[in-house]
This record gives structure tokens, sequence and C-alpha cells, in this order.
């Protein structure tokens, strides 16, 4: 697949599109400062039909409702998923009508749908009017209106892809679609055939390049925190396809394989993984397929139910089911998916539609509906008007129920906790609603607003409030979080809130049965850091982690953050965790894969591991630190750092331009530990014992007063006068390799940058030694194998006190030539000349 093609006409067509249907817009005098009257029935000189002048009113109130720019945006993604969606239906022959709508048999942009109009099939189709265009040489015409017409075809079996048109949506097509430089011929151009053929995980990718300069806007580390709109587009990343396979495989495929042991399954499954002894504990439970339920809550654009079916298709086989059969069944029993984006929602639906469809070939005239759908809340039902159609007690409370459940469930989502209900009978009894109540105005607004979104309602209740044999999902990763989600979480997951990636893990175990399965791909940082302990110790005390991949730092192009890959069960097993640590193998997405299979082929690699997870507790903060041995676990029974050193936080000046200069920007006179400048550690390059000290900083009364309240304008805050002027060890926060740490002497002080401990001084010596040697490496990368060492990684590394004497005198020998080296050069302060001199 040609990944730079696709992401290069994606990002191009979102452009493009909002411009189009931003001029067509304009065509009817809607433009972002206003819109005249929605009474208009003349624009720009032309008289509007009635068709047009209720299209242009629709467009206004949406405007109304939603803000300009909000309603373009929307109208161009609509349009590109009709794109995408004709175009892959019709390079793999799925069409009705089996008529190209946007290229001919070899490929080119030349639509064989306008060649065969004549005599073309289509519902809906008004054949005089095709006549009339192709006697008036109307060529766009005739295309634009085959285009609609084909769409609304295709309403009937794909009808949340396809909505019924003839609103304000019909009204913004672009103009000029026959360009062979627009938005259709560039599709067809650009990106291969073969990319489209049975490969349904192209309209991932199509998704997540369209989104992905609106993605990287949102996330701006400056923009603070992500509005209710922008959810979606900050928090969709597009799945790697060997990691959904391997977080399926082990979760839904080893439920399965584990209550089967007559199964062949793990030999089509690539990335199962085996422990080394080559056999797995079996459980006697008999599961018949439509019993294996499978759930992605946050479910993008569809990739991993997609491989999903697939999995289920071999399981169904596997028991004597035809294709046919077992692709109904799928879609009926076993796959469901939420999302809290619209469009993304149908990109979903249309994957697993034509999942089935791929084996199936009468699958979209059989009417079967996915349990695939957006995520509806119901802010929108303010009044009572369903008293008057809704009489009965037990259902109106299920009503209600749901009107209170999903407040702001495009916030929530699917960390809301829904009771179960007998949704089924609720919708029955809707139907009957309609069907009985008195018709007048009010049942007009009920029946065709209020009643379809209760139907949405209790359908998505029905998912949530299930649960699920395996569920796998790419959780949003989000911790600048606002408004009503930033209230839901913390009062509902304060302790699994550091990110919401986060707390759909701790959300999980709730939609996964017992024994049951819960596959993610997040970042790595909850593996490790003091944000996630409480979900670690969560995990390893009453869960299993049953495999885990922890890939390079860089190794996925999609996101700036370090990604791991696991599968949890929902209960506490005695089963070792199987574990791969490609951290040392460079190269993307594409070499992690090779290693994983390397792995599985042959579990002596060197980089698998089976660990025991109780082991993890051993260690303080538990990190999940899968490869440590005895010899080093043994040796967290001692005493740590903490015993031996103090943090005295760190200073803030609030205004390091104004407060901190270089040494040599000042007079000699003015640098000294009493009420002038003193020199101020703030990290630096790599250095280890002695150096890194250029900086000073304003340590006069004035100042300091300024560091310890405040000046109205910056943060700021100063250590305590107890810890002024000690000698510590310091090194720098943020480092690309490994840290050096380095003496902060005795007169100086230091910021956030320049992290620093005070240690005894009958340790000290060992202390600087010991992080500065390979071993601290090692403990560093178990605490915390991030970019960041902080002060509780350092603090909490084990002391063996032994040779105490011999280390200490070799350290402070290296701290000597160190500080000979350093004074060596120009900008040290106490350089005299330099050394070839």
């Amino acid at each position: 697949m040609n990944k730079s093609a696709i992401q290069k006409f994606a990002v191009w067509a979102r452009r493009e599109l909002i411009e189009q249907v931003s001029q067509r817009a304009y065509q009817y005098g809607v433009i972002a400062q206003g819109y005249g009257s929605p009474e208009d029935s003349v624009i720009n000189g032309r008289v509007l039909s009635e068709h047009e002048k209720k299209q242009r009113k629709e467009l206004i109130r949406q405007i109304q409702s939603k803000g300009y720019d909000q309603v373009m945006e929307e109208v161009a993604y609509t349009w590109f998923n009709r794109f995408i969606a004709l175009r892959f239906m019709e390079v793999n022959n799925y069409l009705p009508t089996h008529i190209r709508v946007f290229s001919d048999g070899n490929g080119n942009f030349k639509p064989e749908i306008i060649s065969a109009a004549l005599s073309l099939d289509l519902p809906g189709l008004d054949r005089d009017k095709v006549i009339r265009y192709i006697d008036g040489n109307q060529e766009d015409d005739l295309y634009r209106y085959l285009l609609l017409t084909q769409c609304n075809a295709l309403n009937e079996p794909l009808p949340l892809m396809f909505e019924k048109m003839g609103s304000y949506t019909e009204l913004l097509l672009p103009n000029n679609i026959l360009r062979e430089d627009g938005i259709i011929g560039r599709m067809v151009s650009d990106i291969p055939e073969d990319d489209w053929t049975d490969q349904v995980q192209i309209i991932g990718w199509l998704y997540q390049y369209y989104i992905s300069e609106k993605h990287d806007n949102i996330v701006n580390i400056y923009k603070g925190t992500v509005k209710k709109e922008d959810i979606p587009a900050a928090t969709q990343l597009f799945t790697t396809d060997w990691v959904v396979r391997y977080m399926v495989d082990n979760s839904l495929g080893r439920y399965w394989i584990e209550r089967h042991p007559q199964s062949k399954l793990c030999d089509k499954l690539e990335f199962f993984v085996m422990p080394k002894s080559g056999s797995l504990s079996y459980i006697q439970e008999d599961v018949k397929p439509q019993e294996l339920t499978f759930f992605d809550p946050c479910m993008g654009s569809g990739h991993i139910l997609v491989y999903a079916f697939d999995v289920m298709m071999e399981i169904y086989k596997e028991c004597g089911f035809s294709e046919r059969d077992a692709a109904a069944e799928i879609v009926e029993n076993n796959l469901f998916g939420l999302d809290i984006d619209d469009r993304c929602s149908q990109l979903a639906y249309f994957a697993v539609m034509m999942k089935a469809r791929s084996y199936d070939r009468r699958f979209l005239s059989r009417g079967i509906k996915p349990h695939v759908m957006v995520i509806q809340e119901s802010n929108s039902i303010n009044g009572e008007i369903y008293i008057k159609f809704v009489g009965d007690e037990k259902q109106r409370q299920i009503y209600e129920y749901l009107i209170k459940t999903f407040r702001d469930a495009k916030e929530i989502g699917t960390l809301q906790t829904v009771e179960s209900k007998q949704y089924d009978l609720f919708l029955k009894y809707l139907d009957e609603c309609e069907q009985t109540a008195q018709i007048d105005m009010d049942f007009a607004e009920w029946n065709s607003v209020e009643k379809p979104l209760m139907e949405q309602l209790a359908s998505q209740a029905d998912i949530m409030s299930r649960k699920y044999k395996a569920i796998c999902t790419n959780p949003p990763y989000l911790n600048k979080m606002e408004g009503k989600l930033k209230s839901f979480v913390t009062s509902n997951y304060k302790e699994y809130s550091g990110d919401l990636f986060s707390v759909f893990m701790y959300r999980n175990f709730g939609y996964c049965e017992a024994d049951g399965y819960s596959g993610f791909m997040t970042p790595f940082v909850w593996m490790f850091i003091k944000t996630y302990e409480k979900l670690r110790e969560y995990i390893i005390t009453s869960k299993s982690i049953t495999s885990l991949i922890q890939m390079e730092y860089s190794a996925f192009e999609e996101a700036t953050v370090p990604i791991c890959s696991f599968v949890l069960q929902n209960c506490r097993s005695e089963n070792k965790s199987l574990c791969f640590r490609l951290s040392d193998f460079k190269g993307g997405m594409e070499v992690q894969r090779e290693k994983v299979l390397e792995a599985i082929a042959n579990p002596d690699c060197g980089y698998f591991y089976e660990s025991d997870q109780s082991n993890f507790s051993k260690i303080p903060g538990s990190p999940v630190a899968y490869w440590v041995g005895e010899e080093l676990l043994s040796a967290f029974n001692n005493v740590t750092l903490y015993e031996y050193s103090i943090s005295p936080s760190q200073n803030v000046t609030g205004n390091n331009d104004k407060y901190v200069r270089k040494h040599w920007e000042l007079e000699s006179s003015k640098i000294n530990r009493k009420d002038g400048w003193i020199f101020y550690a703030k990290g630096g390059g790599y250095r280890k014992w002695w150096g890194n000290l250029d900086d000073v900083v304003d340590w006069t009364p004035a100042s300091r007063y300024i560091y310890q309240y405040g000046d109205g304008i910056h943060a700021s805050q100063i250590i305590n006068q107890d810890y002024w002027y000690k000698r510590g060890i310091t090194w720098g926060l943020i480092t690309s390799s490994i840290p050096s740490f380095r003496i902060m002497p005795e007169g100086a002080t230091y910021d956030k940058g320049g992290s620093t401990i005070i240690v005894d001084e009958k340790v000290f010596y060992f202390v600087l030694s010991l992080l500065n040697c390979k071993l601290y490496v090692e403990i560093a990368r178990i605490l915390n194998p991030t970019l960041n060492f902080q002060v509780k990684d350092v603090r909490s590394i084990p002391l063996v006190l032994k040779n105490n004497g011999n280390v200490s005198n070799l350290s402070h020998k290296c701290v000597k030539l160190s500080k000979i080296d350093w004074d060596s050069y120009e900008t040290s302060w106490d350089f005299k000349k330099h050394p070839m001199v």
C-alpha cells in the first residue's frame, strides 16, 4: 500500500473540499460573515427553485446551530466519505449496478456511469432528465445528477453511509467534479487501484491522513485543553495493521483456543504468542461461535473490527459454517463497536459491511444491520413532549433513564456505565406508540425527531450494558481535558485519570466478562511513571498481563509518544506474562513487526521474556519491568537512596530572561554567596562528575522575595532556606540518551531543569559513583525508561553499601579530574589558562 500517496491525497483533499463546499455556499449567498435572510429566493440575480430554497434554509439553520466553519468541515467530510466509499465499491465490483461511478475498466478517470446512463438500472433515476442533459450536451450536470442518484440508491443497502439526500449536503456538492485535477480525478489517478482491492484498511488510512492537519493543530502543546467538538480529531490514531492482528489474535483468538484444544486456529494466527514451553493451559468450557462477543469501544474507522471479522470467519468455518452463513452470524451476533465521531463511525460501519460483502455477494440485500454505530447524546431533548405518547410507567422510566444517562455523551462516550435493562422491549414499545398515537403537531415533532434519537440511545445503551468475551481498542490519548469530560473523569475515575487512555484501560474491565481479554495499544508510560502507579497496582494485584510488546521509543510514526501493545485478562492468573522488549530495534513499525515474528518463531531470541508479574510489586512504584532478573530484583530488598537524601523541591524564578545570566555577563564582584548572584545548575548536556555551571541567578534579597511570594505576573518559588548553598548531586531532567550526574558545589543552587538532591555526606561520593555507573542506567530503565529522569526515580535506587571507602576515593578522583578538564575551558569560572599554552 502506497501510504505516502494516500497521505498526500487525503491532506490535500480536506483543504480542497472545504474550499469547494464554501464556494458552493457562496453561490447561495452564504458566507462566514453572514447569509442574508433564510427566506431569500433570489441570490446573485438567480431565482432559486423551491427545492433549493428549502435546502438553503436548512443550511442556514445548521450554521446558526453549529457555526459556519464547523458546517463547512462536516459537509466536506461527508462528501469525502462518500467518494472513498464509492471508489472502494467500484474497484471491488460491490456496486449493485456493477457500473463504475468514477473510472472505466482500465482504472482511468472516465466515469463508466456516464456512457451507460441511458441503460442504467438505478432506483430513482429519471430517464427523461437524463435524456435532457444528454441532448443539451450538459455532461457536468448529467454526471452530478447520476452521482447524487447513485448515492441515494445506496441508502437502502447502506443507510448509515449513504443517508437519504435532498438536504443542504446535496446543495454543497462541489462544482466541476469532472475536472481531472479535482477531488475525484486525483483520487483515481493518485492512489493506485491495487490499494483499493479488498483492503478495507485503506479507509482507515484515508481517514487518519484526512484529519492529520486538524489533529496537529488541536494537540499543539500551546493550545491548552481540547474542546468538545475537537475531541475526535485530537484523539483519533489509526492502528498499525500488525498491532491490530497481535491484539485480536491474543484476545479473541486466545479465548477461543483455550476452550477448544482441538482447534487449529492458532496455526492461522500469525501473531499468536505461545509460552516458551509450546503449550497452553486449556479451560473446560463449551463456547459456541455465536457466543464469542467482541467489542471495540473506541472503534475509529473500524480497522480492529474488520480483522476480528476475519478471525471470527475462521472460527465459524472450523465449526462447519459456510462463508455466507458465517458472515450473517458475525454481523448479527459477534461484532460490536461505538465511537463519538459521526463521520469516522460511518467509515467503520461501511468497513464492516464491505467485509461481510467480501464473503457473501448478496449480503447488502439481506437487510442485516451491524452493531456498529456512533454515540449520540440526549442534550437536545429538553421538553416533556414524550409523556403524551409514552404512557407505560415502566417504559417511561427507561425513556427518562436514557435521557439522563446520555447527557453530554459526545464528550463522555463509552466511559459511561449503563445499566442493563430490556432495551429490546423498549424499542418494540416505541413502535407501538407510533402506531397508536393520535396524529397532531406534537406527534409529528416527536415521531420525526425525538423517537429516532431515543431508538439510537436505546441501541447504544444495549451495547454499553453488555459484557464481552474480548475487547480490543486503541483508546484516545488525551490529558488536556475540559468541561463535562474532565468533570466526569475526575468524579468517576480519579485514581486513573492521568490520561484518557488510562481511564479506558480501567473502564474496559467493566465491559469484559470474567476470564475475558482486553487488548490495547497505548503510550507505554503507564508501565513506569508515578502518574499511573494506582493503575499498575490494580492490574498487578487483581488482573493479569497476558502478553505485552514494548516498542522502540520512536517507532510509531503516527504519534509523538512511545507506544506499547498488550493484552490483559480480567482475572488473576498464575500464567506468566509473555513480553517482547523491542527497545533496541530502531527503524519504525515495520522493523518492530519483523522482530515480533522472529521472537514468536524463536522464543530464545534474547528479547522475549516470561515474567511473573508479582515481581513487579517488589520494585518501588511497581513498574512493569518484565525483563529484570532475580539478582537485580533482590537488590531492591535493600534500603534506597530515599534513606540518605533529601529533595528540597526546586527554584523557579518565573522570569529567567530577567533573573538568570551567564557568569561572564556580570562583574566578578557581583557573584558571591551572599546577597548577590550565585551559580545556578540548569542541567545541560552530558557531563559526569563536575561542570555544566555557566549560569548564575540573581540571589539578592529583593529577587528572592519575588521567587518566594511571586510578582503577580509569573509563577515562581524558592527552596527552603535550610538548603540554600548546600552541596548536592545534580543532573539534567530531560536527556535524549543516558543520564549524567555531577556535583552542584556549595554556594550554588538549581532550577527544575537541573534536578538536584542533597545527599548524606557519609555516602555522598559513593552515591555519585553509583549514579554514574552502567548499573544505574539499567536501574533507571526499570524505574522510568522515558526521556525524563525524575527525582523520584533517582531516589528509588537501591543502595548496597559495600566498599564505601574505596568507591568514594575513586569517585573523588573522578571529580577532581573532571574539574581540571572543566576548568581548561574559558567558560569555566576557575579558568586560568589553556592547558596547551
